[in-house]
């Protein structure tokens, strides 16, 4: 890498941590989360960067390169479904296969009545979650994948096979994108590993929205206990994946725990008390988190203003960004707000307009960071990206002096009779089958039998990631 480009990288990080930091740097960052707008713009169809993650990989670079962006994501495009085909997942619409080649995956939620888990599965799920996912769940959600009890197949058989070693390739490849990022352009990479609320993933991936609606109604036990049960799993994968140097954020992705989807005393009762305490974790391990609320989450800004100061950014999907900024703006950087039908259907004038109304109003004293509302797709004009990209960077210069730029937050001091509670599973998180399960079937061990749990912890370990991701990231 050339020292010119290393040094572009390094300011462009500085630029980007100290927004999210609530600072000022000199100028308001870019980070557009472009999803298949990548490939509209590299010349590629949906199918192509969808089902070929070089081709994505290749995609963001370009973007990356040509727009001159601060950070983006390494793929935005984050289901490979070259991996769902492999594993047989039933619930993506694949581009040129289910739906037309140029149109983005598609989520496809069962019927109530065939969702992925029954209401009367909670204790299951409530015993020892992963469990659950290997024996139930992903028996339903995958073609190829038996039941237990069930005959064996070679297409059961090849499904983890290919599966494991998908995945275990898929995300080793992001090393040297990032790096390629880096190197090619002085890139950021913009987030690091993955978190969902412990409620989201029952409303997205198991019983399903209609079906959590009416369990929130006839077993509001059996919900909050099964999102206690998850929430040690879910903070489990998000600190594993975060970035080990603590700059940039973790992921998290908002779905259905905001008005209308719950009412804000379900939010109140379910949501916030099982998520909450994982945030402020995180936090205490020196993580941030960048809260991507899809959606209109304007009835609970007052909630996440009870986090610690600089502990998460705010995304602005359909909240109010005035109001946003008046109620968290003085604790957390806040980013987005261009709204994505401005970007497809509205004039380079109009975007100009807004982007300036959000400079204006949102980011005067620093601590926030320009980027459309939702995952940019492609429907978003190319002139209108280049429109956003051009005026923030002109019009959003900072007068005064920058913040000198954070020292990264390896761990926040956090007194000990403070730190919130996440309970421990009967199974602890990253665990499979426990070392004393295995212990016990194995014959006297005449060597060194540290040396044997550590290496079989770390294999076991494995198969957690794979199934956990399953849940998470495809």
């Amino acid at each position: 890498m050339s020292d010119a480009m290393e040094q572009q990288y390094t300011e462009r990080l500085n630029r980007y941590v100290t927004a999210m930091r609530n600072g000022r740097p000199d100028r308001v960052p870019l980070r557009p989360f472009v999803a298949e707008f990548t490939a509209k713009y590299a010349g590629f169809t949906c199918q192509e960067v969808a089902h070929d993650y070089e081709k994505a990989f290749i995609a963001a670079r370009r973007c990356a390169a040509d727009f001159d962006w601060d950070a983006v994501v390494a793929n935005m495009v984050y289901v490979w479904t070259g991996l769902t085909q492999a594993i047989g997942l039933k619930y993506y619409a694949v581009p040129g296969i289910d739906i037309p080649a140029d149109t983005g995956f598609q989520y496809r939620e069962p019927p109530e009545t065939e969702a992925f888990m029954r209401p009367d599965e909670y204790d299951q799920l409530i015993d020892d979650p992963t469990a659950f996912l290997l024996n139930v769940w992903l028996p339903r959600v995958a073609a190829d994948v038996v039941a237990p009890g069930v005959p064996n197949t070679t297409r059961n058989n090849l499904s983890f096979l290919k599966g494991g070693m998908a995945m275990l390739q898929y995300f080793t490849a992001f090393g040297p994108q990032i790096e390629a990022l880096r190197r090619e352009s002085g890139t950021v990479s913009a987030i690091a590993g993955i978190f969902k609320a412990p409620l989201d993933i029952i409303a997205d991936k198991l019983r399903g929205y209609l079906g959590l609606t009416m369990d929130l109604i006839e077993r509001p036990k059996k919900v909050l206990q099964a999102c206690e049960a998850l929430m040690p799993h879910l903070f489990h994968v998000a600190l594993g994946g975060a970035d080990p140097d603590r700059n940039v954020p973790i992921g998290f992705w908002m779905h259905r725990g905001c008005v209308p989807f719950i009412s804000f005393e379900q939010f109140d009762q379910f949501y916030w008390p099982t998520l909450k305490p994982i945030i402020e974790t995180l936090w205490a391990n020196g993580c941030q988190t960048l809260f991507y609320a899809e959606g209109n989450w304007n009835a609970h800004l007052d909630r996440f203003a009870e986090l610690p100061d600089q502990s998460i950014v705010y995304h602005i999907d359909q909240s109010d960004p005035f109001l946003a900024h008046k109620k968290l703006g003085h604790k957390f950087c806040l980013s987005g707000g261009v709204p994505n039908a401005l970007l497809a259907y509205g004039t380079p004038d109009e975007v100009r307009a807004c982007c300036k109304k959000l400079i204006d109003g949102v980011a005067a004293d620093g601590g926030y960071i320009m980027d459309a509302s939702a995952i940019v797709q492609n429907d978003a004009t190319v002139e209108n990206i280049r429109v956003m990209t051009e005026f923030t960077r002109e019009y959003g210069v900072y007068s005064q002096a920058a913040d000198a730029p954070p020292v990264p937050v390896r761990q926040i001091p956090f007194p000990p009779d403070d730190l919130p509670v996440i309970p421990a599973g009967r199974v602890a998180p990253g665990v499979c089958i426990p070392w004393e399960e295995k212990r016990a079937e194995l014959p006297p061990i005449t060597g060194d039998e540290e040396l044997v749990r550590r290496v079989w912890e770390a294999n076991d370990a494995l198969a957690y990631t794979y199934i956990w991701q399953c849940l998470l990231s495809f």
